[in-house]
């Protein structure tokens, strides 16, 4: 039998594959390419997808977030809050995500990944009926913001694939 644990850890698997398979390879001019100015860049879009993952996961968890417990923030190094995640960005901070290495988006995304699959990995079915945030109605239960995190993930690699894709017909 197949736990909620082991499909989630998949989903999870999947998304860490896309975005190894987006951003390896491109320059830092393609990372941050924007194909409007209100458009998102690649680099914000991974970065994005992966501050989610890691502060709802993190905050569900009971854990730190990678971001701050492991130093990304400062090896990042972004003008913006230490605890920012994208949600409600300006273009101008989408902007100001700029990273010249895709491997730091990569690397980070791992960090996150071992995190939640870690944590994923430990729960038992019972686990996803737990609330953990009552600010809705009704509550969110862990089940429920878990796939909300993969739903969310997998929007924004398409997104990030979706233009890694125009970028490579322009060329």
């Amino acid at each position: 039998m197949t736990t909620g644990a082991e499909l989630l850890v998949d989903a999870f698997d999947r998304v860490r594959e896309a975005v190894q398979q987006t951003v390896v390879g491109l320059s830092a001019e393609e990372l941050c390419a924007r194909l409007d100015p209100a458009a998102n860049s690649i680099a914000w879009l991974v970065w994005h997808l992966a501050r989610v993952q890691d502060d709802h996961v993190a905050d569900a968890a009971g854990l730190e977030q990678v971001w701050l417990r492991e130093g990304w923030v400062g090896r990042f190094g972004l003008p913006l809050d230490p605890k920012a995640i994208g949600y409600g960005h300006t273009g101008e901070e989408v902007a100001a995500v700029r990273v010249e290495d895709p491997r730091l988006l990569v690397e980070y995304y791992e960090a996150v990944h071992r995190q939640t699959a870690g944590y994923v990995r430990g729960l038992r079915d019972a686990d996803f009926d737990r609330i953990v945030d009552r600010s809705w109605d009704p509550a969110v239960t862990l089940g429920v913001r878990l796939i909300s995190v993969v739903n969310d993930t997998m929007m924004h690699i398409g997104q990030a694939k979706f233009v890694r894709g125009i970028l490579a017909r322009a060329r």
